[in-house]
């Protein structure tokens, strides 16, 4: 006999309310459609287990079926199903005393509803214009109901020709969601949701190629693994078996360096397995490959606030019943759990990497150039990883050899301690660019250390709070003798208007860059050190890498780059220039020189004059005798400047190093190449 009711005692239509505020992506209804299945089919076996079923499991497959013509889905298990009891319990009931009351119970506490029939059952109302329930209870004597619902309060319960136990969920696909019959989407919503599921889940029957056609066999379509490799005990796997595994869930990927077995029942659950992946494309191009499991039931791959920031560059899956979500089983919610199994997982990661670099330090050296990223990434992130992984965290000389940070520090101390007790690390970030520079630090005995990660420049900055008295320099940021100053510079040899002589023959000749300045200065390097080299101040360097890090530091990232061209007075070659330059100037040089020290004298004695008078005393007949004298001193410069400049702008010698020093540093390009070429030719014929 058929009866017909209302749900709850409210007369507001409930399913758009939960449509609008618990589920905000239709295709979700049919992981809660399976996974309320497998709830049922797992309870059954429950009870077998304590005897409280006494009856066949037999084939516990819940099979999930689409019908085009008829425009349903179905879901069938062969669980618990219900009674006509548990239907109003469960399904009738499910608004206690309104809309509001329900919203207000359950919006924030998924952990009360997962597992319930009820809930998830309603998100089938998202993509159905009328739902059917055709249910048998395991318990003797029950009888089959069918309960029918188009969305509305009302609905309408009778009985209904049905044998055996469990749940029948006919789905009457509305008109705007008719996408969901096409079996191929379905097929992949089940992939993605319930391909962990722990009982087997069938999409029809599988097909075989025969006369001509696929054909439907006896087969079931099994979509599922029922048994991921997270369930198993760690000690029953092999290698291989974690190797395939990840295969499965990222196809196409390289094989991962290794993989962290997660398992803990106290204070919370929590199973998984987590890849080191080989990092080929950025940080970014890497993010979002960890999915989190819910009793094995899909439920995101959104895991900021499970997994740590650094460690959402791995790969692999999460599965724990204790992570707060939402309703809708959308998204995490904040809960003291999250941070507990943060810092498990942190720790865990740690012990695992730490076991590796302890048991195979060979092998785990093969692998940092991989690992460094995760490493370095989570020491800038997180003091507690710092701590721990400070001592298997790696340094890598240009050698290719790689020691700890105390290893490191042990090596160098002695020759590289400067003479404020300092200790210098110098390192290179390309090895071919900067050949020169690391030779000449070799040729003193030093070690330099190759860092040329994505993160290596904020991991400097950190490593000089953390390392006591040291300090990091790039080989090219100075001339050798100053990247680790033990004793007074050697002093250049040379009176100030040789100096100035010899900087203005080069500063004038210096190609114009983009976005490039230089300075020019003269020190003596000795005979055997290159005639001219490009050095690059390693505060502004770093500061201009680090603005690209941290958006308050775009001021740095948009300051020209700095160089200082470094002469060498003790090369023959930089002595010839400054005596070819002296012969060819020395004449016309001679009556501006002269003028410009009467200036400067005159200058130096009415600054003496106006010495010990207060602002307001000095008066504006002296005040504008300065400023002209100060401009005729800067237009005769200019004038010496202008003479040099014509005599160096056809010095081969002059160009000729400048471009090699411009070469060396990868600066010479388009037709100043050209140039310099040609002119190579020259110089060799």
């Amino acid at each position: 006999m058929a009866q017909k009711g209302n749900i709850g005692v409210t007369t507001e239509n409930i399913f758009p309310v939960i449509k609008k505020f618990l589920y905000s992506d239709h295709e979700i209804f049919l992981r809660e459609m399976v996974s309320n299945a497998v709830d049922a089919t797992q309870k059954l076996k429950t009870l077998a287990q304590t005897g409280d079923f006494k009856g066949e499991l037999g084939d516990l497959t819940v099979h999930v079926e689409v019908d085009e013509k008829a425009g349903t889905i179905t879901i069938k298990d062969r669980g618990i199903g219900m009674t006509e009891e548990e239907i109003d319990k469960y399904i009738n009931q499910i608004a206690f005393s309104g809309v509001t009351d329900f919203l207000d119970k359950y919006k924030d506490n998924a952990n009360a509803i997962i597992g319930h029939f009820g809930l998830g059952f309603y998100s089938s109302f998202m993509v159905s214009s009328r739902v059917d329930i055709i249910t048998k209870s395991y318990k003797e004597g029950s009888k089959a109901v069918k309960w029918t619902c188009d969305g509305n309060p009302e609905f309408e319960i009778s009985d209904a020709d049905k044998t055996d136990r469990g749940s029948e969920i006919v789905l009457h696909v509305s008109d705007d969601c008719k996408e969901y019959l096409d079996k191929n989407k379905i097929e992949q919503l089940l992939n993605k949701y319930c391909k962990f599921m722990a009982v087997p889940v069938a999409l029809g029957k599988k097909t075989e190629w025969k006369d001509g056609k696929q054909v439907e066999t006896e087969e079931d379509n099994i979509i599922n693994n029922i048994e991921p490799l997270w369930t198993k005990a760690p000690s029953t796997l092999k290698d291989e078996d974690y190797k395939k595994f990840y295969r499965d869930l990222f196809p196409m990927q390289d094989e991962p360096l290794f993989w962290i077995h997660l398992n803990v029942d106290y204070p919370f659950e929590l199973t998984g397995i987590l890849y080191f992946p080989t990092i080929k494309n950025g940080i970014d191009m890497q993010r979002n490959k960890i999915q989190l499991y819910c009793n094995q039931v899909f439920v995101t791959d959104q895991v900021e606030g499970i997994v740590p920031e650094f460690l959402t560059l791995l790969h692999g899956v999460i599965d724990s019943p204790d992570i707060p979500l939402n309703v809708s089983r959308s998204y995490l919610q904040s809960d003291g759990n999250v941070k507990k199994i943060s810092t498990y997982i942190t720790k865990k990661v740690a012990d695992r990497l730490n076991e590796i670099f302890k048991n195979d330090r060979k092998d785990y050296e093969e692998k940092w150039d991989n690992l460094k990223i995760f490493i370095n990434y989570g020491m800038l992130s997180q003091e507690d990883f710092y701590n721990r992984a400070k001592d298997f965290a790696l340094l890598k000389d240009v050698e290719g050899k790689y020691f700890t940070f105390e290893e490191y520090k042990t090596l160098i101390k002695d020759n590289q301690t400067d003479k404020n007790g300092d200790l210098v690390y110098l390192y290179a970030n390309n090895k071919d660019e900067q050949y020169s520079y690391i030779e000449a630090a070799k040729k003193k005995g030093y070690s330099v250390l190759l860092l040329d990660g994505q993160l290596d420049t904020p991991m400097i900055n950190m490593l000089e709070q953390k390392f006591e008295k040291s300090h990091f320099t790039r080989v090219d940021a100075d001339i050798i003798d100053r990247l680790i100053v033990k004793e007074e510079v050697k002093k250049v040899d040379l009176s100030k208007d040789e100096s100035d002589n010899l900087s203005d023959v080069f500063s004038t000749q210096m190609p114009q860059i983009d976005q490039t300045m230089f300075n020019v200065e003269v020190q003596a390097l000795g005979e055997d050190a290159q005639p001219v080299l490009i050095t690059e101040s390693e505060y502004m360097r770093r500061m201009k890498t680090m603005s690209q890090f941290q958006p308050g530091m775009n001021f740095y990232g948009q300051m020209p780059d700095s160089y200082t061209l470094v002469l060498n007075a003790d090369h023959s070659l930089i002595k010839k220039v400054l005596s070819d330059t002296n012969t060819n100037t020395a004449e016309a040089l001679k009556p501006i020189l002269s003028e410009i020290k009467g200036q400067e004298a005159r200058l130096a004695a009415l600054h003496q004059a106006q010495n010990g008078k207060k602002p307001e005393e000095i008066t504006d007949s002296e005040k504008e005798d300065v400023k002209n004298t100060e401009k005729a001193i800067s237009d005769e410069r200019a004038k010496r400047k202008d003479i040099i400049a014509s005599y160096a702008k056809d010095n081969n010698i002059v160009h000729q190093l400048i471009d090699l020093a411009l070469l060396q540093n990868g600066m010479l390009k388009g037709a100043s190449l050209d140039a310099f070429l040609k002119r190579s030719v020259d110089l060799i014929k």
